[in-house]
């Protein structure tokens, strides 16, 4: 049985390869074998998720003929990437990229800091703002007030207050996809919504193709439910997917569930457009794959040219193969548990079937709150003050970020809360290690791909504006210069990845 799990076409390769030219190299630098150059090229598009890990190559007379080179050009860099671990192989089986056993493992940087650190420390692990008062204490003395009713009852709602759902329902229908109350189960925050997705389409064993990098979180959920993440590069830079490389991997890979943030991804901040939500759909309908669509970001635009484009399910009227995630997590508070699911009503019945043996339903109080600022005007205030507030905080982290880190890279996204920063040729990891000994907090690359992709990133969010930014950008420079000059204190080189 191959062990790879996705394939890179002879022309595909080139196509990256060649996109990599454009990058600055560093004063000074001699140009090297062109042996050498190919191995650094295809490792660093490892590195960076471009190609994904147990990706089958091309053969070498292929990829020789697409680049114009001598077979023993590529030979000579398929040795050379086999040695250093990047590549594996097996006669009649070819061969496919890897990363090596001693690569770093994700760094820490997403979970919660404890309250007791924050006065020394400054977290950009989490991408998460403070509640948008005074909205949530009205949602909260709202909800209390329609609480009476509720208390003479049970108070177990597997699929979700009825009141809730039509509520749910109604805005959908809003938004121009018809929508009943039955088609809505209402879960403990998106988590708690793929989660049961997963139990309940992908046991262990099964396929999941996710975006690559994508939402940390949401990748160790799916690890540790046994699924096999099949990884699909991100088209370069804000511009969403690489349809050619997903029809590819739902045809060779027939993932039985797919993974997408179209709405200002995490943690890249792209946002796909109409044409690729339809043929995405279309690719998942032809290959059996059933799609479901995060939309937890999908309020949260920041520019004013920004024209958000239709629902991913509005492309799959039959409602057979789209099943959309909402929350009010990022577009409200973090703090706020309430989280839905949109799908068909026969896989809604099978989802509030399931729930009797996880966690039976969401806490009443949190849903009459939503509900409450659903009903009376209160949620679009409430996330206009976010908007607001994540508009200020990206400009300010932005000019932070270059004044400090000039050779960082990384496009500025339209909506959202985070940023995809490259940062400079060096180690994430190693960042995000040092970082916290300077007083700075964040996730590297690796915790948002699959099998250590990613080495060459951090993610930063929105979370901190004014003085604040510019200490963290302060911090972070800091944390570079010491992984830049050997200072990381593990006992190795700092690690780099420049092609």
């Amino acid at each position: 049985m191959p062990q790879w799990t996705s394939a890179v076409g002879p022309v595909q390769l080139a196509r990256l390869l060649q996109s990599q030219q454009d990058r600055p190299v560093g004063p000074g630098s001699r140009r090297p074998p062109a042996y050498r150059a190919l191995a650094d090229g295809i490792r660093l598009l490892v590195l960076e998720g471009r190609v994904p890990v147990a990706a089958r190559l091309p053969a070498e007379r292929e990829l020789a003929l697409a680049l114009s080179v001598s077979r023993t050009t590529v030979a000579a860099a398929y040795e050379a990437l086999r040695a250093e671990g990047f590549l594996e192989s097996r006669r009649g089986a070819g061969s496919w990229t890897a990363v090596p056993a001693g690569n770093p493992l994700p760094a820490r940087g997403l979970e919660p800091l404890p309250p007791e650190a924050l006065g020394s420390m400054i977290d950009l692990g989490c991408a998460a703002l403070p509640a948008p008062e005074p909205w949530l204490t009205r949602a909260v003395q709202g909800a209390l007030e329609d609480l009476p009713p509720y208390a003479h009852t049970h108070g177990d709602y597997p699929a979700g207050l009825p009141a809730l759902r039509a509520m749910i329902a109604e805005r959908y229908s809003a938004r121009g996809i018809p929508t009943m109350p039955e088609q809505i189960m209402v879960t403990t925050g998106a988590m708690g919504a793929i989660d049961a997705i997963c139990h309940l389409f992908a046991g262990r064993g099964e396929r999941i193709a996710v975006e690559s990098p994508s939402y940390a979180n949401i990748l160790q959920l799916m690890r540790e439910a046994g699924a096999r993440l099949v990884p699909v590069a991100m088209a370069e830079g804000l511009t969403g997917w690489d349809l050619d490389r997903w029809r590819q991997v739902l045809r060779e890979a027939a993932p039985r569930l797919a993974y997408v943030v179209a709405d200002f991804h995490n943690p890249t901040g792209a946002l796909a457009d109409d044409d690729q939500r339809r043929q995405l759909v279309e690719a998942a309908r032809s290959a059996g794959t059933v799609l479901v669509a995060d939309e937890t970001m999908s309020e949260l635009w920041l520019d004013e040219d920004v024209v958000m484009p239709r629902p991913v399910c509005g492309f799959d009227p039959a409602g057979s193969t789209v099943i959309t995630v909402g929350s009010a997590s990022k577009a409200f508070w973090a703090g706020m548990r309430i989280g839905w699911v949109r799908a068909a009503p026969d896989i809604v019945r099978s989802l509030v079937a399931a729930r009797a043996y996880a966690d039976l339903g969401t806490p009443v109080v949190e849903q009459l709150a939503v509900n409450w600022l659903f009903s009376t005007g209160g949620w679009e205030r409430a996330v206009e003050v976010r908007r607001e507030q994540a508009r200020e905080n990206r400009d300010a982290l932005v000019a932070a970020v270059r004044r400090e880190l000039p050779d960082w890279h990384f496009e500025v996204p339209g909506g959202g809360l985070t940023l995809w920063v490259r940062a400079g040729g060096l180690s994430g990891s190693r960042i995000a290690e040092v970082g916290e000994r300077v007083g700075v907090r964040v996730p590297s690359g690796p915790r948002f791909g699959v099998d250590g992709a990613f080495e060459g990133y951090v993610r930063l969010p929105f979370t901190v504006a004014g003085a604040v930014a510019d200490e963290a950008a302060t911090r972070l420079a800091a944390a570079a210069r010491l992984v830049e000059n050997g200072g990381g204190g593990t006992g190795e080189a700092p690690r780099t990845f420049v092609a």
